[in-house]
This record gives C-alpha cells, sequence and structure tokens, in this order.
C-alpha cells in the first residue's frame, strides 16, 4: 500500500493516465522512436536526456537520474507530496481518492477546507473596513497589489466575530476548532485570532490550510501560528512557496527566510521567490520539498551565533538531499538587520547582489568543522576527520559528495580508509546493493536479469514456475524476486510504473528502478526464453551451493545423502547443457 491510499487504486489511477499528456502538459516533448525526449526539467543540460516511455508508462533522466512514474513526476516537478500528486491526477482522471483511514478523522476534508477558505475571505474583508490596519501595512511600505496577491487580512478584536460571521452551529463550531480556528476556554470557545495582521498559509495546491497572526498593538504574543491539526503540520509546510511557483513557474532559486512579512516586504520589491518556515528550524521534509521546487536553495539568517546555530540545522537536513545537481548557499545579514529592513534601505539590488554572493554550501561546512580546532595538530585533524565523515556520507552518490570527500582529505592532510570512495560507508552500500539483487554496476546476473525482465514485462511472472526450492543465501535477493513473481501473477498487465508504484516503500525500490532502465530484448518470444534462462541460472547457483555442503555427509555412508549427490550432479548437468545450448 503506498501510503494510505489502496495499492488497487494506484493501479487503477495509473492505468487511466498517459504520462505522456501528463508531462507534454509542462515540457516540450519530441518523439524518438517508441519514446519521447526533452530537455530536463530538473537540472539544467543543452542535450535532451530526459526520456518519457508510453510502454513503460515511466520517465528517466540519464543525466540526473530523476525518474518514476506520473505520480512522481508531479511530486518532482510540482513539489506535491504523494497524496495531492494522487488527488491532482484523479481529478484529471474523473475518480474519487479513497478515505484515508476510518473513524471521525476521516470524515471527508472539503467542509473544513471551506471553513478555511471563508475565513480567509472573512479577515480580507474585514481588512478593508478597518483604516488601522490598513495604515500598519502603510507603515510597513506595503502597498495593496501585495497584500491583495498574498490573501492578507484582518482579525479585528473581539471574541466572536468569526464565529457570528461563519455560524455558530455545532457542525461549523467543529469545522473550526478542526481547523485551529478557535480557542477552547473553561466554559466556551472563543475566536483564537484577534486583533492580529492574518497571513493564510498555502498547501501546495494553493488551498488555505493555516493562518499566521501578527499583532498590531501590545497584546499577547507578536506572531500567533494556527496549531497543528490534521491540514497543517508546519514542519512539511512552507509559507510562500504556493505563490512564489505561480509567479514563476519552474524555480531556479528560492530564498528561505523566518518571517511571514520578510516574504510578503521581499515581493513589494520584485524579488518574489521567497518563502518562510513556520516557526521552526529547518526539517528534512521541508528541504526536500524546498529542493523539489528549486535548484538552488538560498538560506537567509542573522549574522549572529542563533543564526548561524539554525543554519547549521538548515544544513543537516539539507545534505542528505543534494543529488542531482542541488545547490544550498547561506546568506549572513548584517547584525540587527531582517530581509523586510535590508531590502528598504538598500533595495533591491543591493539585495540581489547579496544572493548572489552568498556562502556555498561547502564553504560553510568547512568553515564550521574547522572554527575552533587546531588544524596544524594531528589530533585537531583527526577529530575534523571523527566530525565531519558522519555527515558527508549522509550525502547522495555523486560528484558533490566525491569532492567534498577530496576537501576534506586535503584538509586532513590524510587519504581516507585508501582514498576517496573507499570509506566503509560505501562499501556497506555497494554490498547491500548487490545483496539486493540489483548492484550499481551493469553486470547482469540472472537475479539481475530475472528481476528487469519482470519489472519491465510482468506478464513473465506467470512463467517463473515453483521458486520454493530457493533459499537466501545462496542465493542473493530470493525474497525479492518472490515477491516480485507474485505481485506479477497477480496482475500480469500492469505497466513497469505501476510494478514500481507497488514497490515505492521498499528498501530496493531504488535498485529496482535501475533494472527498469535495462535495454532487453523487445520480442515476445526472446523474452520469454531470456527469463527462462535467467530462472535456469539462478536455479544452477542454487544446485552449486547445495552440492558444496553434500560431500562431508556422504563420506559419512549416507545413501540418502548419497541419492541427493547424484540427483543434484544430474540437474547441475542438465541446467548447463541448456544454458550453454542456448549460447551456441
Amino acid at each position: 500500500m503506498a501510503g494510505l491510499i489502496p495499492d488497487s487504486f494506484i493501479e487503477e489511477l495509473l492505468a487511466r493516465t498517459d504520462i505522456v499528456e501528463v508531462i507534454e502538459r509542462r515540457l516540450s516533448l519530441k518523439r524518438a522512436g517508441n519514446e519521447f525526449h526533452a530537455l530536463c526539467p530538473f537540472h539544467n543540460e543543452k542535450s535532451p536526456s530526459f526520456t518519457v516511455s508510453p510502454a513503460k508508462q515511466f520517465y528517466h533522466c540519464f543525466g540526473c537520474g530523476a525518474h518514476g512514474s506520473a505520480i512522481g513526476f508531479l511530486m518532482q516537478y510540482e513539489g506535491l507530496e504523494f497524496r495531492d500528486a494522487v488527488e491532482d491526477l484523479a481529478r484529471q482522471a474523473g475518480l474519487e481518492v479513497p478515505a484515508e483511514a476510518t473513524g471521525p478523522s476521516a470524515r471527508p476534508r472539503t467542509g473544513l477546507l471551506d471553513v478555511m477558505d471563508r475565513a480567509a475571505a472573512w479577515y480580507q474583508q474585514c481588512l478593508k473596513e478597518h483604516p488601522q490596519a490598513i495604515e500598519y501595512l502603510k507603515g510597513r511600505g506595503l502597498s495593496g497589489e501585495v497584500c491583495r496577491d498574498f490573501g492578507v487580512g484582518y482579525a479585528p478584536a473581539g471574541w466572536d466575530g468569526l464565529q457570528k460571521q461563519l455560524g455558530s452551529d455545532p457542525e461549523t463550531v467543529a469545522l473550526m476548532k478542526r481547523g485551529g480556528l478557535l480557542s477552547q476556554g473553561d466554559h466556551s470557545v472563543y475566536d483564537k485570532f484577534r486583533d492580529r495582521i492574518m497571513f493564510p498559509i498555502h498547501d501546495r495546491r494553493g488551498r488555505v490550510i493555516a493562518f499566521g497572526g501578527r499583532a498590531i498593538g501590545d497584546d499577547g504574543p507578536k506572531y500567533l501560528n494556527s496549531p497543528e491539526t490534521e491540514l497543517f503540520h508546519k514542519g512539511r509546510e512552507l509559507y510562500g512557496l504556493f505563490l512564489a511557483r505561480k509567479r514563476s513557474g519552474k524555480l531556479d532559486t528560492l530564498l528561505v527566510v523566518e518571517g511571514y512579512m520578510d516574504v510578503v516586504a521581499l515581493a513589494q520589491f520584485g524579488i518574489d521567490n521567497a518563502v518562510a518556515t513556520l516557526g521552526t528550524a529547518t526539517t528534512p521534509d521541508q528541504a526536500s520539498l524546498l529542493l523539489r521546487a528549486a535548484d538552488t536553495v538560498v538560506y537567509c539568517f542573522d549574522g549572529d551565533e542563533a543564526g548561524r546555530k539554525a543554519a547549521w540545522k538548515a544544513l543537516q537536513a539539507t545534505l542528505p538531499r543534494l543529488g542531482g545537481g542541488k545547490q544550498a548557499r547561506f546568506l549572513f545579514l548584517p547584525e540587527g538587520e531582517d530581509p523586510d529592513s535590508l531590502v528598504r534601505k538598500q533595495g533591491a539590488e543591493k539585495f540581489r547582489r547579496r544572493l548572489e554572493n552568498a556562502q556555498a554550501l561547502s564553504d560553510f561546512f568547512f568553515d564550521r568543522m574547522t572554527f575552533d580546532v587546531d588544524m596544524e595538530s594531528i589530533d585537531g585533524r583527526a577529530r575534523l576527520v571523527q566530525d565531519a565523515m558522519p555527515l558527508l556520507e549522509t550525502l547522495p552518490e555523486g560528484v558533490f559528495r566525491e569532492m567534498m570527500l577530496e576537501r576534506l582529505e586535503t584538509l586532513a592532510r590524510h587519504r581516507l580508509h585508501g582514498g576517496v570512495g573507499g570509506t566503509p560507508a560505501r562499501q556497506a552500500t555497494a554490498t547491500t546493493a548487490s545483496a539486493a539483487g540489483a548492484a550499481p554496476s551493469a553486470q547482469r546476473t540472472p537475479m539481475r536479469l530475472a528481476l528487469a525482465l519482470l519489472v519491465q514485462n510482468p506478464r513473465l511472472g506467470e512463467l517463473a514456475g515453483d521458486l520454493g526450492d530457493l533459499a537466501d543465501p545462496p542465493v542473493k535477493g530470493v525474497e525479492l524476486l518472490r515477491e516480485l513473481v507474485d505481485l506479477c501473477r497477480r496482475r500480469p498487465n500492469l505497466t513497469t510504473a505501476q510494478v514500481l508504484e507497488n514497490l515505492r516503500d521498499r528498501d530496493t525500490h531504488a535498485h529496482l528502478v535501475k533494472l527498469a532502465l535495462w535495454d532487453l530484448p523487445g520480442e515476445d518470444d526472446q523474452l520469454t526464453q531470456e527469463f527462462h534462462d535467467a530462472l535456469a541460472g539462478i536455479r544452477l547457483q542454487q544446485v552449486e551451493a547445495d552440492l558444496a555442503v553434500l560431500p562431508r555427509r556422504i563420506i559419512e555412508q549416507d545413501a540418502q545423502q548419497k541419492e541427493r549427490f547424484r540427483a543434484l550432479q544430474a540437474e547441475k548437468s542438465r541446467l548447463r547443457d541448456s544454458l550453454r545450448g542456448r549460447r551456441k
């Protein structure tokens, strides 16, 4: 099950969705034989390496490694979560996504989203009716146009204004409580936001899911955010992202700031690619969202120690997600300044120059790691390696990781475990990949070939026969083979994309994706024979392993084991003759 949506629904959705149509609405595709090619939207390139296969219903970029089904494309291109991408495709296909669970919390979210939308509209109307709120915003240098674009509103003073507007019947009150619009007192509920400038927070589809309120007066906290609800999880959202994408389409760079007012003020000055975290340190979910939406992320923090600690947390969340040419930079502001104040003092052009000169993640990383280390002593350099290696090992495989390790070697004046690329963590990764039946290399073992044929041609699952005689060890990947055969037997008409979506949550998913890209013979008869040969090769491995442990028992004059030994020898000869005959 992918998330909490039934696999059967995902299969039906992908069966009704043509990935070529989905991608063609966003990219310029050109036919090349049985596939379509385009310039990859996920990294900069001059020659097309992005391919879309109608037969497999799958896309892949040979440049940066981006890949997936129509669902995966929307997630990566639009920056959507899995369920949001499914809901978008389902709406286009005329399907209704099943509820995520059972019980009261599974009630349709339509009513809750409607209440949030009505609250946002009322706050915007109230802004027009309260001159003191308008004067406050003018005093902050914000125009009516930018406030309109961001849906800025005003929650008037008073305890029940929103309830009177939206309705005080039990069902509406319950929805407002679920959305975090009301607070519970000792004897009654009351409006959570009062006498505050209101900033609606949108999800990636533009729906209002929460609010941030900025106090006009001195009562209460300066900023007040919606609590966590079924719609809103502050560690997974970014203020302003939907609007930034709406204005600019595919973003090259995203600027991450700390406050709503910073985002709106920068937009007032034409810097419309800013987003804000929601009162938390940058989370891994937010880092993933940022790097799906843009190739480069610039984190903007105060230049004091607190700002640098926040930047370090952002770096740690970002490192594991820096594959495929993605970059991160850090901009530290002068003491006492924030983006809002600085852009007003210096203007947009000087602020943009600051962005262009932001510190590269690699420089910030090594500056931080060497700050209080004695780099002239062996002990100090050993400490540097000890502290840096656990973080660098979280980087995805690729050129950036290799270069970061090389720089660490240079600073440490020491080769790391036999040289770059030879660290225990990397050796363990390669071993794990090999055990899963799909090592990063292109070596076509019988197991990898069988898996590749099944992923690309699920109908072959019906030909697999009984796999009960196979074991892991000695044959690596047997459990994955059995799982894949079972899936393909039950659903022989799946496409490659549907097979991979069924196995999205497995540790072996990335390896199966690589196998889905192997160039295999195209004729049905040839594919069938290749599959039989691959299974024969797997069984030969099993027979040879079984024979290797039998001689000890034969010495003991065990008649039953002698008979088994003869049977295995005969099976070994049969399998070898079969495979030898095919190769002639």
